[in-house]
C-alpha cells in the first residue's frame, strides 16, 4: 500500500514541479479536465520514450 502511494504521489509531484501543473490555466471543469489530460499524456509519453529507448553508452565507455 505504501509503495503504491509513493508511486502515485511522485507522479503528481512530477506533474506539479516539472510540467508546471500547480495552477490550472483553463477555466471550468472541462478546461481543467482537458489540461490535466494533456499533462498526463505528456508525462506518459516521456515515460514511454525512456522505456523504449535503449540505454546509450556513456562518453567514458567509448574507446578513443
Amino acid at each position: 500500500s505504501m509503495k503504491d502511494r509513493k508511486k502515485v504521489e511522485m507522479l503528481f509531484a512530477h506533474l506539479k514541479r516539472i510540467l508546471r501543473l500547480d495552477k490550472l490555466r483553463l477555466r471550468g471543469f472541462s478546461g481543467a479536465r482537458d489540461e490535466f489530460l494533456l499533462a498526463a499524456t505528456a508525462q506518459n509519453l516521456r515515460r514511454m520514450a525512456k522505456w523504449l529507448m535503449p540505454m546509450a553508452p556513456k562518453a567514458t565507455e567509448v574507446p578513443a
